[in-house]
């Protein structure tokens, strides 16, 4: 189960603006580079004043990068823009951008630099895994239970606690081995089912 299972209605929801870009004659590449950039400018922000209010920044963004991931890949299938270098650069771009977004979380306690480089390494693996699915012949997989939109949605919950409250509560240091377990099982379920349905 994952919250990636609600895209298609997203999707829907977002075609009146897509439509509207591609007529303003906007690339779907142009939409990935315009979110990675962003995330980074983001994180580094994050990084750099370390105020918990700032933090308010995560959820609204995790929501708009939500959108965005869905119009860029309108904009490549449905308006003939698809490219391979597009296909790197939706990979790469989304991957910089998880660990930018969460890397400040690293300086809020009870979480750890350690525990957050943990999943940040995780859920690139799990991406990876999801890749990989393509070569043997059963496309990209999105398997849960910890795939990017499920991601977005904890991450902007803990920035909009931090941004409202200012601080955490101890007992929120046990989602770290959480979410990497969560994350290792994401990224063993898709090397799993792309080996399976691409045999």
């Amino acid at each position: 189960m994952s919250i990636y299972l609600l895209k298609s209605r997203f999707q829907d929801l977002l075609r009146p603006l897509v439509t509207w870009l591609a007529c303003a004659g906007a690339t779907a590449n142009q939409v990935t580079l315009t979110a990675a950039v962003v995330s980074i400018a983001i994180g580094v922000m994050l990084l750099a004043t370390q105020v918990e209010w700032l933090f308010v920044a995560i959820p609204i963004w995790m929501f708009l990068r939500m959108a965005l991931n869905a119009i860029d890949g309108m904009l490549a299938r449905e308006y003939g823009q698809k490219s391979d270098f597009g296909g790197y650069l939706n990979e790469i771009g989304d991957v910089i951008s998880d660990a930018a977004l969460f890397a400040p979380f690293a300086l809020i306690a009870p979480f750890s630099s350690a525990w957050i480089g943990a999943i940040i390494f995780f859920a690139t693996l799990a991406e990876f895994a999801g890749v990989l699915g393509i070569p043997h012949g059963n496309g990209r997989r999105y398997d849960g239970p910890m795939g990017k939109s499920d991601r977005a949605f904890i991450f902007g919950v803990l920035g909009a606690w931090i941004a409202v409250s200012g601080a955490l509560p101890y007992w929120v240091w046990w989602l770290q081995p959480v979410l990497c377990a969560l994350l290792l099982w994401t990224g063993v379920n898709r090397i799993r089912l792309g080996l399976k349905l691409g045999s």
